[in-house]
């Protein structure tokens, strides 16, 4: 009859309908195990570094080199000087692989760059933007003498060099030296690594227009944000690399207050993984911070 057709039909349609979905969940089942292989073969075999026309063999030997070392290595098309093997290789990561500062600036930008380090940062925005304008400060004698060493070997212009820690004076300040990304400015002296350096306060360079100001001083982005609040109206782009404790809290807070009120929209990631199991945490960080952020602020219409 036409009612056990009709029903027959659609015990059919049902049966083709179930089968259509098992075939697409079974689709996306082996896409996302094939997504996971490649993601795991890119991580072990890959090299990333050949960007940089770094060997595999090449980052495996810096890779089990030890810090303390002057060591040379080819990057584009220039010598680069380092001592920690370490260090460079995630220098170079964050910067030209993953492009943490990759964004659309003038053809000829003002950039001021707050803690330079050995000098990565520059020639990744001197590589993107041969024109721009640089600023630099670095106050730890040992980078500062690789940041120029290699600032020298690229032949670049239009970048001058501060060995001084930015701040929110002028006045010479207590400096922990440690030769590597964690200098910073301490409070009371603690040993032989502690020496005197020149402050620069940052508020005075911000009197005209900046493309892009990067903050990466290892504890001190908190005051000199607040000291420079009045003038960020000059800033197109900001990055901050924060560092605090979970006492410091309150101060985050605030940062972002300031960060917002001075109309930025803002991105967070964590720049470094400090507790893998934050509920569990040990009492005491590992690295001297609880929080370790990177905070990327833009205009709203400069984002593109």
């Amino acid at each position: 009859s036409a009612t056990i057709k009709i029903i027959a039909f659609n015990c059919s349609v049902k049966k083709l309908h179930s089968q259509h979905i098992f075939t697409t969940v079974n689709k996306r089942y082996i896409n996302n195990l094939l997504n996971g292989l490649q993601y795991r073969f890119d991580s072990t075999v890959r090299n990333p570094y050949h960007k940089l026309k770094l060997s595999r063999l090449e980052v495996m030997a810096l890779k089990h080199s030890t810090a303390g070392k002057l060591r040379q290595t080819r990057l584009l098309n220039a010598t680069v000087y380092h001592t920690d093997p370490k260090e460079f290789l995630f220098g170079l990561k964050e910067i030209f692989i993953d492009k943490i500062y990759e964004q659309h600036l003038s053809e000829s930008p003002m950039i001021i760059d707050c803690g330079a380090n050995i000098g990565l940062s520059i020639i990744y925005f001197k590589n993107a933007y041969p024109n721009a304008n640089i600023v630099a400060f670095e106050p730890d004698e040992k980078n500062f003498a690789l940041l120029q060493k290699n600032i020298d070997a690229f032949t670049f212009v239009n970048v001058i060099l501060h060995q001084s820690a930015v701040w929110i004076s002028n006045d010479p300040l207590q400096f922990s030296v440690t030769g590597t990304m964690g200098s910073s400015i301490v409070t009371q002296p603690n040993g032989s690594n502690t020496v005197t350096v020149q402050g620069f306060r940052l508020k005075d360079l911000l009197t005209k227009k900046i493309d892009f100001l990067k903050i990466d001083i290892e504890g001190a982005e908190y005051a000199v944000l607040k000291d420079i609040a009045s003038a960020l109206h000059w800033v197109q782009n900001l990055f901050i690399e924060y560092h605090g404790l979970f006492a410091q809290n309150k101060e985050l807070i605030e940062m972002l207050g300031i960060i917002e009120a001075n109309g930025f929209q803002f991105y967070i990631k964590e720049a470094a993984s400090v507790y893998d199991h934050p509920f569990t945490m040990h009492k005491v960080s590992p690295n001297g911070f609880d929080v370790q952020l990177n905070i990327f602020c833009m205009r709203a219409s400069l984002v593109k």
